[in-house]
Order: structure tokens, then C-alpha cells, then sequence
């Protein structure tokens, strides 16, 4: 596995040479969201990625063990991209960017009972989250 050049062994430097893009953290809430995706479903979301920055990041978290391939089970032309253990630990920090968002930002009225799901009993969507995203993933 290759893993990202380290500026640092500072947690947060380390981490943010994984994931500090805004791209690679957007590709890592699809997934969170949607349980897999294809390379046309990540085309698809609202923030029109360009497909080499797609490429580029979606080698980058699977060299560093965020996300995974695997066969589309439809199509042999389609993979699929998964979260990896790695990547669904990942789930807390996105729920915490989505509480400050909705804190200081309008949030879309399809992520509202999402919102209000965390906010009800934050451990327990954390909790049942997590475990569909190991069920879909394999794990």
C-alpha cells in the first residue's frame, strides 16, 4: 500500500495529507451516504468534480486504505467504491462538520432529517451507521 508523503508526524498534518481536500472529503461523504458508489454516481453530485481530479483522488484514498474497489454486481464494466474499516472511522468527523455546517450555513431541506437525526442521539446514529456501512462494504 502506498500511503501520502508525511510534512510531519503531527495527527493532524498526517491526516490532513489523506484527506485534507476538499474533494477526497466529499467523495468520502457520498460513500458515507449513498453505502457504494460508481465512478457515474461520484460524476453525478452537485459539486461537478472533473474526472482526472476524480481519478486522482479516488487512487489516492484507496492507496491509503480509505475506500476500496470491487465488482459491480450488475456490471462488469462499473466497479464499485466502498468505505474500507479505515474510511468508515471516518464517519464522527463527518457528522461533526455537518453540525458546524448546519450551525453557520443553510442546510438543504433533504439533509435536515438527517440533522436532526444526529441531533437527537448523536452515538446512536453514529452506531447504526457504522454498521450498515460494514454490511455493505463486507466487513
Amino acid at each position: 500500500m502506498t500511503t501520502s508523503k508525511k510534512r510531519s508526524s503531527c495527527p493532524v498534518s498526517s491526516t490532513l495529507d489523506i484527506f485534507g481536500d476538499k474533494w477526497s472529503l466529499l467523495i468520502i461523504r457520498d460513500l458515507i451516504f449513498s453505502k457504494s458508489c460508481t465512478y457515474g454516481d461520484f460524476q453525478k453530485s452537485e459539486e461537478k468534480i472533473a474526472t482526472n481530479i476524480l481519478a486522482s483522488k479516488l487512487k489516492a484514498l484507496e492507496e491509503n486504505g480509505i475506500i476500496k474497489k470491487s465488482r459491480h454486481p450488475e456490471s462488469k464494466a462499473k466497479v464499485l467504491y466502498q468505505l474500507t474499516q479505515k474510511g468508515i472511522d471516518l464517519l464522527p468527523v463527518l457528522i461533526e462538520i455537518n453540525l458546524w455546517g448546519q450551525k453557520y450555513f443553510e442546510v438543504p431541506k433533504e439533509l435536515e432529517p438527517i440533522i436532526n437525526a444526529i441531533k437527537k442521539d448523536k452515538a446512536a446514529f453514529i452506531e447504526v451507521q457504522s454498521k450498515e456501512l460494514m454490511e455493505a462494504s463486507g466487513l
